[in-house]
């Protein structure tokens, strides 16, 4: 395993997951990108990030969805997922919560908001990802 931290940003944007990659990799995290919901899935089963950054709104499947998808899975629960969305108000924020986020960041957001957050859910994340899962990889792929 990899003693540097993987975190996936799920944002339709390429813009927006092009900053959040080069703010994360400046702190020595690494970054992988999806851009709708069945790729962070397929992401979340093959890599097993120490944290996910997801954005609300995607095509075919909300953040929401996807947060709630995560959670049923006793493999990724652990998982901190940071909802990034451009809606501020309480009742985005409490409908991710109902989903299983663990933070609610508003678009346009901080770089050093961002960080701040993102390291304050990746202490202890070796603890959270099972060692033995590299070689569970391609188990999880046949199953998915």
């Amino acid at each position: 395993m990899s003693a540097v931290p993987t975190v996936l940003v799920v944002d339709d944007s390429p813009t927006v997951r092009k900053i959040v990659q080069m703010t994360l990799q400046r702190e020595n995290i690494r970054v992988i990108a999806a851009g709708d919901g069945l790729s962070a899935l397929t992401s979340v089963a093959d890599e097993m990030p120490a944290l996910i950054l997801l954005d609300v709104q995607l095509p075919r499947m909300d953040g929401y969805q996807i947060c709630q998808i995560i959670r049923k899975n006793l493999q990724f629960r652990q998982i901190p997922i940071i909802m990034l969305s451009g809606k501020d108000g309480l009742f985005d924020k409490m409908r991710g919560r109902l989903a299983g986020s663990t933070e609610y960041i508003t678009k346009p957001f901080d770089s050093a908001e961002l960080v701040q957050t993102v390291k304050k859910h990746l202490v202890n994340w070796q603890e959270r990802v099972p060692p033995r899962y590299e070689g569970m990889r391609p188990r999880l792929r046949r199953r998915g």
